[in-house]
């Protein structure tokens, strides 16, 4: 009996046992809802496994319940789950950013980051994703350290200026773009939705790319699928409204002709407006042209690959009207882009892209004197927007540069259409084990219309915009290029301790472009509609003169080696020397050789440190290089003939030919020499990310264009190499981020850089050089000179205001006598005489500093994001206001010197010539400030909500930009530069850039 009753309960014990073991199977995919193959699922503590297959599918006999089962993958986060029953699992794998961030874009390769000795940063899809950009430039400014972009406008399509670590030349600063490894110079052409990441080289690593480095590279790569990827699309869209970021307060009607009749009597005239009371607040110009302007952007992309190929095709659609003139102002860009990739033999492998944009564009005037917003700004504000007859109120006595600012926008036909087509392909062969073999080829083409309609028009009595004869202009400019590399890889790790990487190849470069266009008059009806050449008399061709079309064609042939080498990943070795020949430069200057270096030291990787608790990464690495730079224009080292030099012989005018520029057959490259010593350093379990740099870039031998003697009796002066300009600088940039749950994670990052610019020496006859305009006929106010940053402002500085005529019989004074109310400047000099000798240093455009503050935070199914970006220590030219006795003016004229003690700091108003209007600091402004640069909100569907919709991710949000901007500038916006390095930092009624509001969604399907 006993025995029967042992039997029965080891039964049921054993049958109990094996009911706790499952056979489990499930589905693994990634956070866009598509399978991963090759994903490890282990049983935890145990040997007992399997691997995803192309379908993402698992299946594990026998696992116990309870059983811990762990799945890993390269780029995702391990994730671990308890099995509780035998129920088909659905695990999803979330991208782990940090390790995805490991791979960088170097030159002609890639890199982990532990492995980079340069200064590289890098920015990924998520940033770009979250701050939703019309133009990629908006996506760097704060989020890299050392990169600034100072916009240009805030004109829909408006471009930027980029700088890396400072302005190190007076000519042409741009980095260095390439797009998957195409150069492209607008960076217009690539829709934002299409980046992947983009990586910065800031040092003199980048002079693997030789010339065009030297100031240095943006890599960008998009999007594209991978080899045995199912189809996948996505699809983006967002739309919302965009308003300026402020207005500049102005006078009123009753304000502006109480200060009219103070200023025509206190230059001997008489009241202006008799019934000032009767005037009221009048028209606010500002009302009248700022809009709340539409903006809307379409996207879809589809990705995917088979066993040997991978592809992707991505379109584009985006429309933005202006914030000034509205559709008058209206910016369209339609995108294309697709690749593929294909390995047709076991070590050949076939890379190909290619990227169609076209933009179309309104066009109004901007930021100068002659800008609708300039004009809105000097308007009377007693003048009604029409007359009794319904036509457009003329602005008489306004001078005559001042106009109606609505009938300009009126009046304005002005658009322009841009095509670009972009291309590259690429073979690359792995052949005896270690070696690779590989060419590129890529090109640019464009094509750039303009449709310029100017009718007959009448302004006001002796306006400089009044058109007596309608005439339409139509042109069209070609620009074309192409680069052509071809190298050789030997990769090589030797006995596990000597890893080797040598690089040795060549590339070509050349680029041409051809300018075409005519004028036609007397368009039939004064119509838009009739504007066209065809219907057009007199036609003019812009280069009758020249008896062809103007054209440019330059090149450029490189030969370069590389050698990267590591010793057991911990005492890192980088050295590059290129060889670059210009067509920029004569035969006997042609070509330089341009070498650079860089080490690291991952202290982290020592055995004294092999187990500390606080470092993940310690790593040292310092670079020295000099990087060659030919930007200047074309066959400048010869003298060329122009034609346009015209005579009248018996009363025939006959086209004749002059001597152009002045040749210099001794030019030469222009040299950077860069330095960059760097930590790099990751801590608490990779929750902290440290990167801190200090860097000094030297350019010798600038090239500069020197005023020259007109005593000449040629035109255009020569290229010389007459300069020294210094950039000395520190970054630094923390980030911390963590996950404290599966439902939060959170992260805040900050970046800040120090630059000190200076020019060492400007070997010109005079010792300067000068650039950028203020008022009408005044000297140029910028200034590149020794011992001064580059591009300061130069001018007057002042000493308060004359309060009495004792005060000015005791002061020195100029050709003009001041009267009391006038400003008094500074006798610099001590010779009793104000003159051009008394100007000083008195502003600098550039900032003492740039940082960016990256706050972002997910808690279940929300995800928020915040950005903010502040300059520190630059000025900027107030040179917005017309200063004549009627034009309008801001309420700080209101504080005007009124008598005796009433202020010392603004000059009296008045109809008469003072000095007052000549270029002082009283028009300089600090330009400091802290704009909010995005502010985004999102919310993501549960799996569980999509699945009868099938799709596998939706996600809504809200979004806005330029929400606030902390500043003392009274101008429209901070930001305002025109970007040249002599002439940055005026404003003559800078376009601001718009505040934007969105609502927007992300589908994948």
């Amino acid at each position: 009996m006993r025995q029967t009753f042992f039997k029965i309960l080891c039964f049921f014990f054993f049958a109990y046992s094996g009911a706790q073991n499952f056979d489990i199977s499930g589905t693994v995919q990634d956070n866009t809802g598509f399978p991963i193959a090759g994903v490890n699922v282990l049983v935890k503590n145990t040997t007992k496994g399997a691997v995803t297959d192309f379908d993402g599918n698992f299946t594990i006999t026998d696992v116990k319940k309870g059983s811990t089962l762990t799945f890993s993958y390269i780029g995702y986060v391990t994730k671990e789950i308890v099995v509780t029953s035998s129920t088909k699992l659905s695990i999803q794998l979330e991208e782990d950013l940090a390790k995805l961030d490991e791979i960088v874009v170097i030159g002609y390769g890639t890199q982990t980051k532990k492995e980079i000795t340069g200064a590289v940063s890098v920015v990924g899809a998520e940033t770009i994703d979250a701050l939703k950009p019309t133009r990629i430039e908006q996506a760097l400014q704060g989020q890299v350290a050392g990169v600034n972009i100072t916009s240009q406008s805030g004109t829909p399509g408006g471009g930027s200026t980029i700088s890396i670590r400072g302005v190190s030349t007076n000519g042409d600063s741009r980095p260095l773009i390439l797009v998957d490894g195409n150069v492209i110079e607008d960076l217009s052409v690539i829709n934002p939705n299409d980046i992947e990441s983009m990586n910065i080289l800031k040092d003199a690593t980048a002079g693997i790319y030789g010339v065009r480095a030297a100031n240095g590279v943006i890599l960008i790569t998009t999007k594209t699928g991978r080899k045995e990827m199912p189809l996948t699309v996505e699809y983006n869209a967002y739309g919302g409204f965009q308003q300026t970021t402020r207005k500049i307060p102005v006078l009123n009607a009753t304000e502006y002709a109480l200060l009219a009749n103070e200023a025509s009597v206190a230059g001997g005239g008489s009241l202006l407006y008799t019934d000032v009371s009767s005037l009221g607040v009048g028209t606010d110009w500002q009302d009248q042209v700022f809009k709340n302007a539409f903006i809307m952007n379409h996207n879809i992309l589809f990705k995917g690959g088979g066993k040997k190929s991978s592809y992707s095709y991505s379109g584009s659609f985006l429309t933005q009207d202006g914030i000034v003139g509205g559709t008058d102002s209206n910016f369209t860009r339609f995108t294309n882009n697709a690749s593929y990739s294909l390995d047709f033999l076991e070590n050949f492998k076939f890379t190909s892209g290619l990227t169609l944009m076209r933009t179309n564009k309104n066009n109004l005037p901007e930021n100068s004197n002659a800008s609708v917003l300039f004009n809105a700004l000097n308007m009377a504000p007693t003048f009604s927007i029409t007359d009794e007859n319904g036509n457009y109120t003329k602005a008489e006595g306004l001078g005559a540069e001042v106009i109606n600012p609505l009938a300009q926008i009126d009046d304005t036909y002005d658009k322009g259409k841009v095509t670009k087509l972009s291309g590259n392909a690429g073979l690359s062969y792995n052949f005896l084990d270690h070696f690779t073999a590989q060419s590129n080829i890529q090109f640019n083409y464009a094509e750039v219309s303009s449709h310029v309609f100017n009718p007959i028009a009448n302004f006001g009595s002796g306006k400089v915009f009044n058109v007596d004869r309608s005439s339409v202009f139509e042109g069209l400019n070609y620009f074309r290029d192409y680069t052509f590399d071809a190298f050789v890889k030997y990769e090589n790790k030797i006995n596990d301790i000597h890893n080797i990487n040598v690089l040795l190849g060549t590339s070509v470069f050349k680029t041409t472009g051809e300018f075409t266009g005519a004028t036609g008059f007397d368009i039939i009806n004064n119509s838009y509609a009739n504007a066209s050449l065809d219907l057009a008399s007199d036609i003019e061709n812009i280069n009758r003169f020249t008896g062809r079309n103007a054209t440019f064609d330059s090149r450029l042939l490189s030969y370069f080696t590389r050698l990267q080498y590591d010793y057991k990943g911990k005492y890192l070795l980088s050295a590059v020397v290129r060889r670059d020949g210009s067509t920029k430069f004569g035969p006997n200057n042609r070509f330089g050789i341009f070498p650079s270096a860089s080490v690291g030291w991952v202290a982290s990787d020592e055995e004294f440190l092999k187990d500390n608790k606080v470092f993940n990464l310690l790593k040292l690495r310092a670079s020295y290089g000099i990087l060659g730079n030919d930007r200047i224009g074309d066959y400048r080292y010869i003298s060329l003939l122009s034609r346009g030099s015209n005579y009248f012989f018996n009363n025939v005018e006959t086209i004749g030919t002059a001597s152009g520029g002045i040749a210099n057959p001794e030019i030469k490259w222009e040299k950077q020499k860069t330095l960059d010593i760097g930590l790099d350093m990751r801590l608490l379990d990779n929750k902290v990310d440290i990167t801190t740099d200090y860097f000094k870039r030297r350019t010798e031998d600038l090239l500069v264009a020197p005023e020259v003697s007109g005593l000449l009796g040629v035109g255009g002066a020569p290229f010389v190499n007459g300069g020294v300009v210094e950039n000395t600088g520190l970054e630094f940039a923390i980030g911390y981020s963590d996950r404290f749950s599966d439902n939060f994670k959170f992260s805040v990052k900050y970046n800040v850089t120090y630059i000190k610019n200076e020019v060492i020496s400007v070997n010109t006859n005079t010792g300067v050089l000068t650039g950028g305009s203020f008022g009408i006929g005044q000297p140029a106010p910028s200034r590149m000179e020794a011992g001064f940053p580059i591009g300061y402002f130069y001018g007057y500085q002042t000493a308060g205001v004359f309060q009495n005529q004792a005060e000015i019989d005791a002061s020195p004074v100029g050709d003009i006598a001041p009267q009391p109310g006038d400003l008094k400047f500074v006798d610099q000099n001590l010779d009793g005489v104000i003159n051009l000798d008394d100007k000083v240093d008195i502003g600098n455009p550039l900032p003492d500093a740039t940082m960016g503050l990256n706050l972002s935070l997910d808690y279940k199914n929300f995800d928020f994001a915040a950005y903010a970006f502040a300059s520190v220590g630059n000025d900027i030219v107030r040179n917005y206001e017309n200063n004549n006795i009627l034009t309008n003016s801001t309420i700080n004229r209101l504080n005007r010197w009124s008598g005796e003690g009433s202020t010392n700091s603004s000059p009296r108003v008045t109809g008469g010539a003072t000095s007052n209007t000549l270029f002082s600091d009283y028009y300089v402004e600090d330009g400091s400030f802290i704009r909010l640069q995005n502010v985004q909100l999102g919310y993501t569907f549960s799996d569980k909500a999509l699945e009868s919709l099938k799709i596998s991710k939706l996600r809504l949000y809200v979004s806005g930009s330029n929400l606030l901007t902390l500043t003392k500038y009274t101008g429209f916006d901070p930001t305002a530069s025109s970007g040249a390095p002599l002439g940055g930092g005026i404003d003559q009624g800078f376009y601001p850039s718009a505040k934007t509001f969105l609502l927007g969604l992300n589908v994948k399907f």
